[in-house]
C-alpha cells in the first residue's frame, strides 16, 4: 500500500488492468441471452441450405411463361418444411410456399397474385425475370464463414443466428459475481427507525443495482460497521470474482477499508484528481480476486463506479468495448469546477437540442436525491477553471 495521486485517465487505466474475461463454460441457448460468446461460431453448411422460395406462388420454368396468359399443369404442392422433390418439366409448374425448398427443374417464382391460383392448372397472367423470388443457397454464408464473431453480445439476433447454425449450446463468458459492500457505523437498513447520527445504507443498493445493470450478479453485504475484524473476516470468506466496497478510504480516523487492507501489498489507496471520487483504492486480494474501494459518499460511489468499475466489469464479461457512449451537449446554466481536478458532474437533458443542467447546483456527493434525476455526467477536464452557461461539454450517458 501506498498514498499517491493519479490523473482521472491514469487511474481508469489502473482499474481496468485488474480485470480479465472470466473462463468461458457451455451454456444453453435458452440461456445464453446477455451472455458474451467465447469464440468465434463457424458454418459448416451453406445459409440457406438450399435453394427456397421467397413468395407464396408457382415454381416455374422461365421458358414456360414467356409468352402470356400461360397455362401450366401443377405436378406438386410444396409447403414449408415438405421434403418432397418434384421435377418441374416443361409446361408444368408447382405450387410453393415461403420457404420451401424450389424444385429442381425452375428457375423462377411466379407471386401467387399473379395467377389464377389453379390447384389442378394455374393460369399465369404476369412473370417476373428469370431468378426472380429465389434465394440462393449460401447467399447469407457460404461454408468456413464466421458466422458470430468472439466478443459478441448474444441478445436476440445474434441467438438467432446461433440457432440458424443449429447449435444448441455455447461457449460464453459467464457472469461475473460481484460482492457490494458498504461500511459505516451511521448506516443502518431501510426502514430500519434512524437515531441521531443515522441514515439508511443506500449504497449497497445502488452499487448491486449498478453492478446488475452491467451485467454482473452483485452479491450485497450491507451495512458492515467500521470495525476493522468484522471487515477482514468478511472479505477473506468472500468466494466471488470481484469486490466493490463504499466507505472507509478517506483519511479519517475511522476509515475502516484502509485499515483492513493496510497489510495487503497488492492493495493501494490513492487520491486521484477528480471530482468526486477523490480517495480510492484499488488492487488484488490474496487468491487474486480483484477489489476497488470507493468513496461513501453516494455520488462519489455512483460516479466511481461508473469510471472504474463498470468497464472492469464489462471486461470480465468478455466484452471488447468497454466505454459508455457519449454525446455533446451544451449546458443551459454555469458552474464551478474544482482547480487542478477533472469534475463528473451529474446532468439532466432539459432541451431538445442536446441542452444540459446540472442536477444540483454544485456537485455535492452526498446530493443523493438529486442523484436519482441523473441521466448523464458532465466530464469536465481538470484544466477548465469554470462552465458558464452556453459552453460545449462531453457527456457520458448513464441511462438510456
Amino acid at each position: 500500500m501506498h498514498a499517491d495521486v493519479r490523473s482521472l485517465t491514469e487511474h481508469r487505466a489502473a482499474a481496468l488492468a485488474l480485470a480479465a474475461p472470466l473462463p468461458a463454460v457451455d451454456v444453453l441457448l435458452d440461456d445464453a441471452d446477455g451472455l458474451v460468446l467465447a469464440h468465434d461460431l463457424v458454418t459448416d453448411e451453406p445459409l440457406p441450405r438450399w435453394d427456397n422460395s421467397a413468395m407464396d406462388g408457382y415454381a416455374v420454368r422461365q421458358a414456360d411463361v414467356t409468352e402470356l396468359p400461360a397455362t401450366l399443369r401443377v405436378v406438386a404442392d410444396l409447403p414449408a418444411g415438405s421434403a418432397d422433390e418434384p421435377l418441374v418439366t416443361p409446361g408444368t409448374a408447382a405450387r410453393i410456399m415461403t420457404g420451401a425448398p424450389v424444385p429442381t427443374g425452375a428457375d423462377t417464382i411466379v407471386p401467387v397474385e399473379a395467377t389464377d391460383a389453379g390447384t389442378g392448372t394455374v393460369v399465369v397472367r404476369e412473370a417476373p425475370p428469370a431468378g426472380t423470388h429465389l434465394r440462393r443457397a449460401g447467399e447469407d454464408a457460404v461454408p468456413g464463414d464466421v458466422v458470430v464473431t468472439a466478443g459478441t453480445l448474444l441478445g436476440p439476433a445474434a441467438i438467432a443466428a446461433v440457432a440458424s447454425l443449429g447449435r444448441p449450446v455455447v461457449r460464453a463468458h459467464r457472469r461475473p459475481r460481484v460482492a457490494v459492500v458498504s461500511t459505516g457505523d451511521e448506516l443502518v437498513a431501510p426502514g430500519t427507525p434512524l437515531r441521531r447520527g443515522q441514515i439508511p445504507d443506500s449504497n449497497s443498493w445502488l452499487l448491486a443495482a449498478a453492478v446488475r445493470e452491467a451485467g454482473g450478479i452483485p452479491v450485497r453485504f450491507g451495512p458492515v460497521p467500521d470495525d476493522v475484524a468484522v471487515l477482514r473476516e468478511l472479505l477473506a470468506g468472500l468466494d466471488v470474482d470481484a469486490i466493490v466496497t463504499s466507505g472507509g478510504v478517506s483519511v479519517g480516523a475511522y476509515d475502516v477499508v484502509k485499515a483492513a487492507l493496510a497489510d495487503e501489498p497488492d492493495v493501494e489507496f490513492v487520491s486521484v484528481a477528480v471530482q468526486p471520487g477523490k480517495p480510492q483504492g484499488l488492487g488484488r486480494l490474496p487468491g487474486g480476486t480483484p477489489i476497488w474501494t470507493l468513496p461513501g459518499n453516494p455520488v462519489s460511489s455512483f460516479a466511481s463506479f461508473e469510471m472504474f468499475v463498470r468497464p472492469a466489469i464489462l471486461r470480465m464479461r468478455g466484452l471488447r468495448d468497454v466505454e459508455r457512449p457519449t454525446r455533446q451537449a451544451v449546458t443551459d446554466e454555469g458552474w464551478t469546477t474544482p482547480p487542478g481536478r477533472a469534475q463528473l458532474m451529474p446532468v439532466r437533458w432539459v432541451g431538445p437540442d442536446r441542452v444540459v443542467r446540472a442536477t444540483a447546483r454544485g456537485s455535492g456527493s452526498h446530493l443523493v436525491a438529486r442523484l436519482a434525476l441523473a441521466e448523464g455526467l458532465a466530464v469536465i477536464p481538470a484544466e477548465i477553471d469554470r462552465v458558464a452557461a452556453g459552453d460545449r461539454v462531453t457527456v457520458l450517458k448513464v441511462s438510456p
